[in-house]
């Protein structure tokens, strides 16, 4: 275990340097920060590439171990009072799905808060995993990271172009369903497994190119003047509608 007193001290410093999204991509690392989304990692079979903690034991969990002072443990969170240890892991990304009872796809999303409920939410719901496409925010962000509550440890994301995600559409076994304003069917349907569920971004909503992949585009029915739900809040009640009929 190495002491660090130092927020100058040159790995800090790197780590630091892990919140600018080109220099995290570059690396291929993010951080991520809190004992119970840390004990969530591990519990999925995540090593961390540096493990800074206030805590003198360690158990050889990460590669390299950093006791850290308070001024540290400041300097490499991104909340305003810091608890417990933080962790920089490597980024994971899963190949296209051959296998699964319900895959999320989401197109294009900016909110990286609303990116990581969606994640959050996709694991509770028992989704396979979550596909990522068009140019959305980057769920290894600390916000995202942070909403999805230790479920990014948890889904395989993917990332697919649009002509990928065409190829796997076609080859798909089962339902594709997709949510659309302009959609005639409610969303409180049967749905056939294996299912792959659609939603587009915050302010266009799902893209043409991927409604024309759907066999159904669904709609959430809203009473009063209300234009849309909240992305994440409507992935819930499909996802959740999925599993109910489905009996997943």
């Amino acid at each position: 275990m190495k002491p660090v007193t130092s927020p100058q001290n040159e790995t800090i410093k790197f780590i630091r340097s892990l919140a600018n999204k080109r220099r995290r991509q570059a690396a291929g690392l993010f951080v991520a920060e809190g004992d119970k989304v840390l004990a969530r990692a591990r519990a999925c079979g995540w090593v961390p590439k540096y493990l800074i903690t206030r805590n003198g034991s360690d158990d050889g969990w990460a590669e390299e171990t950093l006791l850290a002072s308070e001024s540290v443990l400041r300097a490499v969170s991104t909340q305003e009072n810091p608890t417990g240890a933080t962790g920089v892991f490597a980024e994971r990304w899963a190949a296209a799905p051959t296998t699964g009872d319900l895959w999320l796809v989401l197109d294009t999303l900016r909110d990286p808060g609303n990116l990581g409920t969606i994640i959050r939410t996709a694991d509770a719901a028992g989704a396979s995993g979550v596909i990522l496409t068009g140019e959305g925010c980057d769920p290894y962000g600390a916000e995202a990271v942070r909403a999805t509550m230790g479920s990014l440890f948890a889904t395989p994301l993917v990332r697919m172009t649009t002509p990928a995600l065409t190829a796997l559409a076609q080859r798909w076994p089962g339902e594709i369903i997709g949510t659309a304003m302009a959609a005639t069917e409610d969303y409180r349907r049967s749905y056939r497994a294996p299912t792959l569920l659609m939603i587009g971004s915050e302010a266009t909503g799902l893209a043409p190119a991927l409604q024309a992949l759907c066999s159904t585009t669904v709609r959430i029915p809203m009473a009063g003047p209300v234009e849309s739900l909240n992305v994440a809040i409507a992935a819930a009640l499909v996802m959740y509608e999925i599993r109910r009929s489905t009996g997943l």
